[in-house]
């Protein structure tokens, strides 16, 4: 029991909600109930469906409760493999930067403070989420660090360096071949992934020093990515000059996709990467006779050309978009619904980037038998009284 307490402090502990005005949330961003306004319920809610913290230690937030546009640290989704290392004191902390670069080094958590300050506000979900979960391991913060790229140029990375390994402190046994190994969690990214200058080591989420929960004292943030790039509880980042293939790389978190090939299906096996266009429905509100849809979308820091909202198989209708949106944040979205008649109606949301890419309908996406990278249309049903 007190085990259990105690991990629910950890996962709760953060930002407070009333410090969000401190951090400048516009008021658009904030969608709490007006006076007078109440929630329109949802006819398709699972009853599986428990949002909070599960016996694995997940924290799965509820989407029908987002009221802000950045996501207080104690409501932010929380995804562990290995379960949480033990905390390491600030002052104790070293990240090791190893193999092929010029100088082998170790960082305290003062030197990264004394490099030039990065701030980026990234949006990311978990790559298994889904509408099961109502899509709640999703989260949105303002990270503040440093640029990875400045790491990896004070440690100088050699000519024949391909791949950058991240290893967090947590740990498990895996069973590879009948044999059983001790590893930490890691992934990895290209290096010219890498070096790209939004990649930042974090130590603060949401203008505090970053949560246990959350990967204190160091983590990876890669906006763009899914939630397993974001590595927690930093240790070490390894330089080599091939493909790193460890079990969150090349055997967990890898989706199957088929794809015909004249009269053969081939399958393409890829590590879970870039975040897929995507937009849910969360919300439906009813002022008097009025009704506002609210909703999130994601992306890979591409931008959006229009997020869009239909009703009944209608027609499609432009949504109005949070103007605090930034390049790698999530983005909220707004329709007023005019016109809603009494009983049960079904609303779904669509988003189309400046590429031209559309989010898809499920039956449009390629076969995937995997459940990772989840961004099919998601229809929901709500019930106008």
């Amino acid at each position: 029991m007190t085990n259990t307490l105690a991990r629910r402090e950890l996962l709760r502990g953060g930002v407070a909600l009333a410090g969000l005005a401190v951090l400048g949330v516009p008021r658009w961003a904030a969608p709490a109930l007006a006076q007078g306004e109440e929630v329109v319920p949802f006819a398709d809610v699972p009853e599986s469906f428990s949002p909070g913290i599960t016996p694995r230690g997940t924290y799965i937030s509820d989407t029908r409760e987002i009221r802000s546009f950045l996501t207080p640290n104690s409501e932010f989704f929380v995804v562990q493999h290995y379960g949480q290392p033990e905390p390491v004191e600030p002052t104790a902390y070293r990240l090791r930067i190893s193999g092929l670069v010029e100088s082998p080094m170790e960082f305290t958590l003062d030197d990264l403070k004394a490099l030039a300050r990065a701030e980026r506000v990234t949006g990311f979900e978990c790559g298994g989420n889904s509408k099961r979960m109502l899509h709640g391991l999703v989260g949105n913060a303002r990270w503040g660090g440093v640029k990875l790229a400045d790491v990896l140029r004070a440690a100088g990375v050699r000519p024949d360096g391909r791949e950058v390994v991240f290893f967090g402190r947590d740990s498990g046994t895996e069973t590879i071949r009948r044999t059983e190994v001790e590893q930490r969690f890691a992934r990895s990214l290209s290096l010219d992934d890498a070096l790209n200058l939004n990649v930042m080591l974090a130590f603060e989420m949401n203008g505090e020093p970053l949560p246990y929960a959350h990967g204190a004292p160091v983590r990876l943030i890669v906006p763009g990515w899914y939630g397993v790039a974001q590595v927690k509880w930093l240790e070490e980042i390894r330089l080599q000059d091939t493909r790193f293939m460890g079990r969150f790389m090349a055997r967990d978190y890898v989706t199957l996709r088929g794809y015909e090939d004249g009269d053969t299906t081939r399958w393409l096996e890829t590590s879970v990467g870039p975040q897929r266009l995507k937009s849910v429905i969360v919300r439906v509100t009813r002022t008097g006779d009025r009704y506002k849809i609210l909703g999130f979308a994601l992306c890979d820091g591409t931008a959006l050309e229009s997020i869009e909202v239909r009703i009944d198989g209608g027609a499609w209708h432009r949504a109005e978009i949070d103007p605090e949106s930034s390049k790698y944040s999530w983005t909220l979205f707004t329709y007023d619904w005019p016109g809603a008649s009494p009983g049960e109606h079904t609303l779904v949301s669509r988003v189309t980037d400046v590429d031209g890419r559309v989010q898809p309908l499920e039956e449009d996406l390629e076969p995937k038998p995997t459940y990772w990278e989840n961004n099919g249309l998601h229809p929901r049903k709500v019930l106008v009284s």
